[in-house]
């Protein structure tokens, strides 16, 4: 599938076989997942006959659509903390994990070539470091061939989860980036462009000769873009793969946050990517439809059965099963007009 920027309003569009009470599934939000979420709705549809219309919006729109109930879910890769949950009756659930990679158009630099600290990163963005010859990042690359050209960073123009993720590794690697800037899902950026989604943020570095912005790593994968290394926590360069996300994960605390809302940023071990992430379904936990949000719950359980194959073949990472029977038992709190879960296994 090719991601345009168009794909910020793409509806997956898949045609319901199913009976005409089972109406298709609408959902809107993050862009992080949206790769993934259109291979499972396919291979769904071949099996089910259910459809599924995701809209690629960015996690804000999702949060915002779900809060309004104009979607059956919203996904988001900035969860949603304890309070505002409970404000809006909401129930959040991570569906995989995946990892934010810093992409570049530098001519002659293939990927995985280029390496990056946080710090230096960070900089870039803030606009500290403006030329790629800079003597911090010549010294990062002895022996690879930089041009003395301005870099252009590419930035998330719309509210993203993506972005609160990536500003949350800065402000833990960088203490002027974290007084000047912090963390959100929106930013005012000092220098550079934007680009609306993940497929903007791609199409813009693929256009704009030595620039350099932060993408979902399927994006990176599938439109075949250069990667830089970031070196981790552990001082190592590990390469963006499933192997560093599981590694970031592998001591994961998920029962830490309400909502399974805890951060795999900037975590410790050799083979661990620095900026790794889980994605995040939100649904209400009294809706007003409980037959669509049970059509929603049988979609994902399918997929945590079903779909690591097809995760795993885009790099993303399943989630464990222990962490997977946890959402199960928070499921249980979704209950129809009767007081009963809509959702049985």
């Amino acid at each position: 599938m090719k991601f345009t920027t168009l794909a910020t309003l793409v509806g997956l569009g898949l045609a319901s076989l199913a009976p005409a009470q089972a109406a298709e599934i609408t959902g809107a939000g993050a862009t992080f997942p949206f790769p993934i979420y259109s291979k499972w709705a396919e291979a769904y549809r071949k099996e089910s006959g259910l459809g599924l219309n995701y809209q690629s919006i960015g996690s804000g729109g999702g949060i915002k659509q779900i809060q309004a109930k104009t979607v059956d879910f919203g996904a988001s890769d900035a969860p949603l903390k304890g309070p505002a949950l409970e404000k809006d009756g909401l129930v959040q659930f991570p569906t995989v994990m995946g990892g934010i990679v810093t992409v570049v158009n530098i001519p002659g630099v293939e990927p995985g070539k280029l390496k990056l600290t946080g710090d230096v990163i960070a900089d870039i963005y803030a606009g500290k470091i403006a030329k790629w010859s800079d003597a911090r990042i010549a010294k990062l690359n002895e022996g690879l061939k930089l041009p003395d050209s301005n870099i252009t960073p590419v930035y998330r123009s719309d509210a993203s989860g993506t972005t609160n993720i990536f500003t949350t590794y800065l402000s833990q690697v960088s203490e002027p980036w974290k007084k000047d800037y912090g963390s959100a899902t929106t930013i005012s950026w000092p220098v550079g462009q934007g680009g609306k989604g993940n497929e903007g943020v791609t199409a813009t570095v693929k256009q704009v000769p030595n620039a350099i912005g932060y993408v979902e790593s399927a994006y990176a994968k599938q439109n075949k873009l250069s990667y830089a290394l970031i070196q981790n926590k552990a001082g190592k360069f590990p390469q963006p793969d499933d192997k560093a996300f599981q590694a970031a994960a592998a001591s994961a605390d998920w029962k830490a946050a309400p909502g399974f809302g805890i951060s795999l940023t900037n975590e410790p071990g050799d083979d661990a990517w620095p900026i790794t992430a889980a994605t995040f379904i939100l649904v209400h936990k009294d809706p007003t439809d409980p037959v669509r949000t049970a059509e929603v719950l049988k979609f994902f359980d399918w997929a945590y059965k079903n779909g690591d194959k097809l995760a795993v073949d885009l790099d993303y990472v399943p989630l464990p099963d222990a962490v997977v029977s946890q959402i199960h038992d928070a499921w249980k709190e979704i209950k129809g007009k009767d007081g009963k879960p809509v959702f049985n296994m």
